[in-house]
């Protein structure tokens, strides 16, 4: 039988760092909501970059590259996901939607939607919003989203670590 060997790094053909910042991204922005970990913006820029996502906004106080924290985390995705501080996220999401981007939160609420909903706006420009680790997404930030969809979990806890959704999400976005 043969062996399913594991592939060496070179063997995976990802493109070089040149051809990533020029190829043509998903339109999908990533928008933090006071995330307060380094660890997790780190793993959010890791994974904007594995799934070619066009850009993330942090916003209030989330933490900023360059960091050491985030850089160990990011492992250069920090120079290959471009990025942007807002003070306001309020005032973020009033401009994305000025630009008919749909803004959908990533919360629990009364009416939320299954995260397999988030098909059916495969072909329009999204804003993604997640929310603090302890707070989640503001009020606020719920009453001006377009939508507000979750994923189902089954266990005892309340939530996934917020970067850990952003995959399960951010996978969910771009299945085809």
């Amino acid at each position: 039988m043969k062996s399913n060997r594991k592939l060496k790094l070179w063997e995976l053909e990802r493109v070089d760092k040149e051809t990533f910042l020029n190829q043509k991204k998903e339109e999908i922005l990533v928008v933090l909501d006071n995330i307060r970990s380094l660890n997790n913006v780190g793993s959010f820029f890791r994974t904007s970059d594995a799934f070619n996502i066009k850009k993330i906004y942090l916003c209030g106080i989330t933490p900023q590259p360059p960091h050491r924290e985030i850089n160990k985390t990011a492992i250069g995705a920090t120079q290959t996901v471009e990025w942007e501080y807002r003070e306001s996220i309020l005032d973020l999401i009033k401009q994305l939607k000025t630009q008919e981007i749909k803004v959908i939160s990533i919360e629990q609420t009364a009416k939320t939607k299954n995260i397999k909903e988030l098909n059916k706006f495969m072909n329009e420009k999204r804003a993604l919003v997640f929310g603090n680790e302890v707070d989640g997404v503001g009020q606020e930030v719920v009453d001006l989203s377009d939508e507000v969809m979750e994923i189902p979990q089954f266990g005892t806890k309340h939530s996934l670590n917020v970067s850990v959704c952003a995959g399960i999400v951010l996978w969910e976005a771009l299945k085809k």
